[in-house]
């Protein structure tokens, strides 16, 4: 806490100068077709309906035998849902489509090379692949109900192929992003203890076939340093009979999982009953420090949670084309490729590589080739695709009715390109605030009953209900525009159950900073508390300013990153920003801005000046930047994050850590070179 003249401000409050931008409406076109129209929504899904408001969501599911208990919070905040109920979300997501939609698409899957042809896979056909796999994870593989497997795989339908038979069987599935190196797959085997490996020999990466088996030997290796034996590696080929690494099999545990599902074909295998509270898969997400967190969720609360949010929030119908342009080694993949839009019978788009292979026309080109009509992406790619080909989307005959961005916060400036450009001015956007621990989303305009407002990701999603607490835990008045820490007062079906193996860090992580009674078994004494900073406006819109520990305390001046990242953003000929703390002896914290150009634009003082400018301008003298850098690319994830910890490293003068997962791990030398000489 630091004290200015007679101020007092707690470290929850954050300097706020952004203004809120106009309301752009949904088309009555839209709102006609739309699932949800209904704004009593918001008073079914009310706290006094609650927790029972949720059963709406899970009625739109399959069950074996419905609960007797909604919510169970005896081991409180580990909630149980829909507690007695069984269900089997791979009957869910497949065999309970097959009477009206077996031939109709389930995944449609788009390979990197444009030569070569996409891939169709009906219901029917997801059928008899699921349970075929099912059968070889069970029969050859040796897998049962409980037991975990680690999946570390590129975007082939093999992915969800596997994760659904994992389902079918009760098999706990950890599904590691392809792009993660094999000692961080390795770490995640140990820490699930998975015995077995499903992996692929190699795919295409900007028009490279990428050796992708080297990483299983690496990731079983350090499996076992930490005292985890992986039994078998089962090796999905690429190309049907060819085997696309120069690392050799090892006899006796590694497999090629085509060879062996021949033993299997034409055979069935019933989908288990399953508790609704246990546990359908892992997905790790980093720490700041320590060894990665497993995010348990549960089967029959996930499920029910993504399928509603899918249909309401996303507006699928089984009519529409759908395609999430994000990984599905991620949450988002896992949600909203996966298990929401299978769940109700849509037919989802899966696409191997990067979307600017081999030019920024590549999205266009499959959106109008496959006639999607539902595009959800983040806002990082639509910075890239804005950067690279701004004037691409115009060349392709292709109309989305609805985008979702997702991920972190977009700045108002390429928001309004993204509508204008991508989504043509007609297609309803929902800005979408939430994180792996959620399992779905938490903050966002509901398509057909709320204007949108760049940057701004709307009024919680029904059943969701934030509150703002200062650092004491001391409400902030609603709307006030006086940001803070936002937290949920109330827990949700989409909700993580837990940290694997580690009950204490996930309570310490997520609920003790605002528990009113760590002996309590009330709900209402548990806020969870997401890590976020935010501001209600007015109008109840949330408008997310970043991870707590991105703020830059300037002088006592609490400043959001993201606020001036998009003051940056303001000037047209940039393409990215990213702003990172650097020590300053006076100050404590000043910002450091990288910025890089748009193509048809050049780095240059003027420039630099400019970008200074729009921060004093938008925000004021106190936001001031150290640095401007002028950089040619950002370091970038697989996924196409800014890795802003690696630039705050060059800032700071420290060590940059592991930087081999990076896209483009080569500029960050160039960029080492240009801030330290």
């Amino acid at each position: 806490m630091s004290n200015r003249g007679n101020e007092t401000v707690t470290e929850a409050q954050i300097a706020v100068h952004w203004q809120e931008e106009k309301y752009l409406y949904p088309s009555d076109e839209f709102v006609a077709q739309a699932n949800m129209s209904d704004a009593d929504i918001y008073e079914r899904f009310g706290l006094d309906n609650f927790p029972d408001c949720f059963h709406e969501y899970a009625d739109m599911l399959s069950w074996y035998k419905r609960w007797h208990t909604t919510l169970d919070t005896s081991d409180a905040p580990c909630w149980k849902w829909f507690v007695g109920g069984k269900i089997n979300a791979s009957y869910n997501c497949v065999d309970r489509h097959l009477e009206a939609y077996r031939n109709k698409a389930a995944i449609i899957y788009v390979p990197e090379p444009e030569s070569e042809s996409h891939e169709v896979v009906t219901y029917q056909e997801l059928y008899v692949r699921v349970n075929e796999m099912a059968l070889m994870l069970r029969d050859f593989a040796g897998l049962d109900t409980g037991d975990r497997v680690t999946i570390h795989m590129p975007m082939t339908p093999d992915l969800p192929v596997v994760m659904l038979a994992c389902a079918r069987l009760g098999v706990i599935h950890s599904v590691v992003f392809g792009g993660f190196s094999g000692k961080a797959c390795g770490e995640r085997i140990a820490d699930s203890g998975s015995r077995v490996l499903i992996t692929m020999d190699g795919y295409y990466r900007s028009g490279k076939m990428l050796d992708h088996k080297v990483k299983a030997d690496e990731a079983v290796q350090i499996a076992a340093d930490y005292g985890q034996h992986v039994d078998k590696v089962l090796v999905v080929r690429r190309y049907a009979g060819q085997y696309q690494s120069e690392t050799p099999m090892i006899k006796g545990r590694d497999y090629f999982v085509d060879e062996q599902l021949a033993a299997f074909c034409g055979k069935r295998v019933d989908p288990v009953e399953l508790p609704a509270e246990a546990p359908l898969f892992l997905m790790y997400t980093s720490g700041t420090t320590g060894r990665p967190k497993g995010c348990q969720h549960s089967i029959g609360g996930y499920l029910s949670y993504v399928t509603g949010t899918s249909k309401y929030i996303q507006d699928i119908h089984p009519e529409d084309v759908y395609w999430c342009m994000a990984d599905i080694g991620w949450i988002t993949g896992h949600s909203y490729i996966v298990y929401g839009p299978l769940a109700l019978a849509a037919t989802s788009v899966m696409y191997e590589g990067v979307p600017t292979f081999p030019d920024s026309g590549r999205p266009w080109r499959i959106a109008e080739r496959l006639g999607v009509n539902i595009f959800h992406t983040a806002p990082t790619t639509v910075r890239m695709l804005r950067k690279s080909g701004p004037d691409e989307p115009k060349k392709y005959n292709f109309e989305f009715k609805h985008m979702t961005t997702v991920g972190e916060p977009i700045e108002p400036e390429v928001w309004r390109w993204y509508y204008d450009v991508i989504g043509k001015g007609t297609a309803s956007i929902v800005d979408t605030w939430w994180q792996t621990e959620t399992g779905g989303f938490l903050c966002s305009t509901m398509p057909a009953l709320h204007p949108m407002k760049p940057g701004s990701a709307g009024p919680a999603v029904p059943g969701i209900h934030p509150t703002i607490f200062d650092e004491d835990g001391n409400t902030v008045e609603e709307g006030s525009g006086v940001a803070g820490n936002i937290c949920i007062q109330n827990p949700w079906p989409g909700a993580f159950q837990t940290i694997w193996g580690d009950r204490d860090r996930y309570v310490q992580t997520y609920y003790a900073k605002y528990c009113r009674d760590s002996s309590s078994t009330n709900w209402q004494d548990w806020p969870y508390f997401p890590g976020d900073a935010a501001t209600q406006a007015p109008d109840g819109y949330y408008r997310i300013l970043g991870r707590v520990d991105d703020v830059i305390n300037v002088a006592g001046h609490r400043l959001g990153t993201k606020e001036l990242e998009s003051a940056c953003m303001t000037i047209s000929e940039l393409a990215e920003a990213a702003v990172v703390p650097v020590t300053d002896d006076l100050k404590g914290k000043v910002p450091d801005v990288y910025v890089s150009v748009r193509p048809e634009s050049s780095p240059s003082k003027n420039l630099e000046t400019a970008v200074t400018s729009a921060i004093e301008t938008e925000i004021g003298k106190i936001a001031r930047p150290k640095n401007v850098w002028i950089v040619p690319d950002m370091p970038k994830t697989r996924s196409g994050k800014i890795m802003r910890r690696v630039l705050a490293s060059i800032s700071n003068g420290s060590d940059v850590g592991d930087i081999t997962t990076l896209a483009n791990p080569e500029v960050v030398e160039h960029i080492r070179q240009m801030v330290q000489g």
